[in-house]
């Protein structure tokens, strides 16, 4: 790396994905120092995960990966066991805050601590013993039954606000409506939001363990219901992931088509978003208009590659199907009707003053705080910076097919809901023309190449997704099955994001805030 002068050897990842660098370090300060280094360059952390190594190697790995203006740089710290105490690491949180909740996820699940920061559960709701790791190999798991745990109560240490005239309004974990638990507690002096704390992880699913032992087959469709708004995703990101491990690259028409479902994916979702965003406004026209798009958009998809959300169309070597003139015909017609139709919905958008008036300056970010907590995607983007997987940008050069697509990145300044709002219209509409382009100009070939195993290889796969940038680092086993996947989400970030826009706004302005993030809850509770 340009900016760490060290001497630690990368190696380039190879296959047809973003720019990785693989390196192992030594010891806990020097992972310490490159991370400062990372910082100092400008770079964010993008992951971060542990792993029980003990049935090779007789130790625990943490996993850290770096987000810097050429790719990404996957580093790993081996950490010996040290019989029934928690191997530790340097604590990360106080050079990158968005390191804080990925390090305690890490020492509910693996069992192994940083030396500092926040130790309060991250996951870990009660569901079972404080020295109990789900994910430690020798963990006694039982499919279907459980574990024998009993499912306590649990306290959990909110922050606390004090002062005349402020007081708590805690928020869930249930909520009104068809979403995942999440809880949030207000502190408050009138309506006035002085600071929120979230606390996730209610529905832990045991996506990671279910994934320690599976075949590549397996590991496809539960990847791919890690968020289900972003299967699409994280299944490129997971294919991508095996494909640089095991040295295979997809046809080229496999990855056009990959694109070709991503970009439908990201119009889908902003669609959703926009309708709802006028809705927590009370502008109902708005959603029932953007959500009569969707559903067309949606069952089309459902036409076209038998499910409404693209669900495990894309696999390990390609893709499961292909696209005839014929439908990609309809695609572009269709492309061209709701190009005309969000065109007008977006003057309606920008016209109406009332929406305005909520929109405007309600939960702001600043472009600092967006690198300060790593934050990716169209929420980073709405604040200025120019950051994407599909765009070039100063020493990044774009996965195919995305290097010869010429994106152009959807940016604002302001950092508010309008902006947020403002950037999706944007993204619909360069995905739009993407999706034409793609149609017109669909390399012809095969769409699948065989992919086996390589015993021990590992792989990162990172993905442009509609809400930001989607991670997954897989490791193979001796057996040629999984021994290690990490799916990771880009709301792991633009959760704290959201603490930090509430704040000095009012209560009922949380609802609108929260859907114009839209943040995935259960992306972060694996």
């Amino acid at each position: 790396m340009l900016f760490y002068a060290e001497p630690i050897e990368f190696t380039p990842q190879a296959g047809c994905g973003a720019p990785v660098w693989l390196g192992q370090i030594a010891e806990g300060e020097g992972l310490l120092r490159f991370a400062i280094a990372v910082h100092g360059a400008g770079g964010r952390i993008a992951a971060l995960w542990g792993e029980d190594r003990r049935r090779e190697a007789e130790r625990f790995r943490l996993n850290c990966v770096f987000g810097i203006n050429q790719g990404h740089v996957w580093v790993a710290l081996d950490l010996p066991a040290q019989g029934d105490a928690c191997p530790s690491y340097p604590d990360l949180s106080g050079i990158f805050p968005a390191a804080s909740r990925m390090q305690r996820a890490t020492r509910d699940l693996v069992g192994i601590a940083s030396d500092g920061g926040d130790q309060r559960p991250w996951l870990r709701h009660g569901g079972w013993p404080a020295d109990w790791f789900p994910l430690r190999h020798d963990s006694v798991h039982e499919v279907g039954v459980g574990v024998g745990f009993p499912n306590l109560p649990s306290d959990y240490d909110f922050v606390q606000v004090g002062g005349e005239g402020a007081h708590e309004i805690p928020v869930g974990p249930i909520h009104a409506g068809i979403i995942e638990p999440g809880h949030f507690r207000f502190s408050v002096v009138g309506e006035r939001v002085l600071r929120l704390e979230e606390r996730l992880g209610y529905q832990h699913k045991g996506v990671e363990r279910r994934l320690a032992g599976a075949d590549f087959a397996t590991g496809t469709r539960l990847i791919g219901r890690v968020s289900g708004d972003a299967t699409c995703a994280y299944a490129w990101a997971y294919a991508m992931a095996l494909e640089a491990a095991c040295g295979v690259a997809p046809p080229p028409r496999a990855l056009v088509l990959r694109a070709f479902m991503l970009e439908r994916e990201r119009i889908a979702n902003h669609l959703g978003d926009l309708g709802a965003l006028g809705n927590d406004a009370a502008f109902a026209f708005g959603l029932t208009q953007f959500m009569r798009l969707k559903e067309d958009w949606l069952r089309l998809n459902a036409e076209l590659f038998g499910h409404r959300f693209m669900m495990d169309r894309i696999v390990p070597g390609g893709v499961a199907g292909d696209l005839d003139p014929t439908a990609l015909r309809r695609v572009v017609e269709q492309c061209e009707a709701i190009g005309r139709e969000v065109k007008a919905l977006r003057a309606l958008y920008d016209e109406h003053s009332g929406l305005q008036d909520r929109f405007l300056t309600t939960g702001a970010i600043t472009a600092e705080l967006a690198r300060e907590l790593s934050m990716t995607g169209m929420a980073a983007r709405a604040t200025g910076l120019i950051l994407g997987g599909r765009c070039y940008r100063q020493g990044y050069t774009p996965p195919p097919p995305y290097d010869r697509l010429g994106v152009r990145p959807a940016t604002d300044e302001r950092g508010d809901v309008a902006a947020r709002v403002a950037v999706r219209f944007d993204e619909i509409f360069e995905s739009l023309r993407l999706l034409k382009e793609m149609a017109v100009a669909m390399p012809e070939g095969d769409v699948r190449v065989e992919i086996a195993p390589v015993p021990g290889a590992t792989g990162l796969g990172v993905v442009e997704g509609w809400r930001g940038e989607v991670i997954v680092g897989a490791r193979i086993g001796p057996d040629g099955r999984l021994a290690r996947v990490h799916p990771h989400d880009p709301s792991w970030q633009a959760w704290l994001a959201l603490e930090h826009a509430v704040m000095n706004d009012i209560v009922p302005d949380f609802p609108l805030i929260n859907k114009s993030f839209n943040l995935s809850y259960s992306g972060v509770d694996l």
